[in-house]
């Protein structure tokens, strides 16, 4: 009787042993737990799938830039001389045909009497010669003076004439250099900067004053020229205030052609819309960017091998739900986020990869999609 107790205990010793082993078992991962799965049937690995998506981006790209008076000028004397006197301050408002400066030359006025002078004895030359043909022409008429006589004082004529013209364009040229002396603003505007004070030696050329308009503001960026390949004068692009981010818009009004020097970048000008826009603010311009549209995939679905990079391909099966796999090689272009942008045409849209789940998979293993 005792031996018989002894032998039921072992017995229900075994059978707890067997049951905790059985639930210890159940309590592990899917993919542990697929490999519990009955003997002697094929085994479907858990795995995650996601689609290959087409994706194609219209992104906007900044260029900044500094607001500048769309009309102004530098504003120079054609002669040379010292400055005597400047009416013009930093920011003073100004209209057209006002004087800014005026220049001192002490060669020019002189220059200015002495072909004036010329040109009114020429005149009275002239004048002479004239008459003394008119009394030479009845002369010969009446046979007392010869034909040399007359064509000698017809000839006077004429070389007077042709000095008289000389020296008007003498006195013209000597008036006009002498109204150099004087610099004018050539349109209403404000004064930028004021580059030269009185006393100071101006030669002729050499900037004096930079002068602005007040209405039409404009900016300046530099782009590759890519980017404006497919932009058109008269555009409309947003612009953004780089001071408190504040979106306006401009109107294109120059593509730029070529670059300067080593310079890779294209110029582009663009009038801003609105009133208030000031010079020397800064801005940013935005030019529309459309990449060509191209297979994506979670990056989580890339694998590295021996043969390069791959990806496991989802075969559906007659119920949607389970399947194999093969392995892809892929070509990644580029990364945007959390997906990678596909060369290549060995996807296309209507294939699914697998995401998750794939660190036990080979080529032609057979699966089980997780919702």
């Amino acid at each position: 009787m005792r031996a018989s107790l002894q032998s039921l205990a072992t017995v229900r010793l075994m059978t707890v042993t067997v049951a905790a082993i059985l639930i210890a078992g159940c309590s592990g991962s899917a993919e542990e737990n697929d490999a519990l799965l009955a003997i002697g049937s094929e085994q479907a690995i858990s795995v995650r799938i996601a689609a290959v998506d087409q994706h194609s981006s219209d992104d906007t790209l900044r260029f900044a830039g500094i607001s500048r008076a769309r009309q102004r000028a530098t504003l120079t004397f054609q002669v040379g001389g010292v400055v005597q006197s400047r009416a013009a301050d930093i920011g003073q408002q100004v209209v057209a045909g006002q004087v800014l400066a005026q220049l001192y030359n002490p060669q020019l006025e002189p220059a200015r009497d002495a072909a004036r002078s010329r040109l009114e004895q020429l005149r009275a030359d002239i004048a002479q010669a004239r008459r003394d043909l008119t009394r030479t022409e009845l002369l010969h008429e009446r046979g007392v003076s010869p034909l040399s006589d007359l064509e000698q004082q017809r000839s006077r004529v004429d070389s007077l004439t042709a000095a008289v013209a000389n020296a008007e364009a003498s006195l013209q040229q000597a008036q006009r250099l002498l109204a150099e002396n004087t610099l004018r603003a050539p349109f209403a505007g404000d004064i930028e900067a004021v580059l030269l004070e009185p006393g100071e030696f101006a030669q002729a050329g050499q900037a004096v004053i930079r002068l602005a308009a007040r209405d039409g503001m404009e900016i300046e960026i530099r782009a590759p020229a890519h980017l404006l390949r497919d932009l058109r004068e008269g555009q409309t692009l947003p612009v953004w205030s780089s001071l408190d981010g504040t979106r306006s818009s401009g109107q294109i009004l120059e593509i730029g052609s070529s670059s300067s020097g080593s310079n890779t970048l294209f110029p582009l000008v663009i009038a801003l819309d609105g009133e208030g826009t000031r010079a020397g603010e800064a801005y940013e311009v935005g030019i529309p960017r459309r990449t060509e549209p191209a297979l994506v995939i979670p990056i989580s679905a890339v694998m590295r091998s021996a043969e390069g990079l791959t990806v496991f391909r989802f075969n559906a099966g007659s119920d949607g739900d389970t399947g194999t796999v093969s392995r892809v090689p892929v070509n990644i272009r580029a990364l945007l986020g959390e997906q990678a942008v596909l060369q290549g045409d060995t996807l296309n849209a209507r294939d699914s990869v697998v995401y998750a789940g794939l660190t036990r998979l080979a080529d032609g293993d057979r699966v089980r999609v997780l919702p």
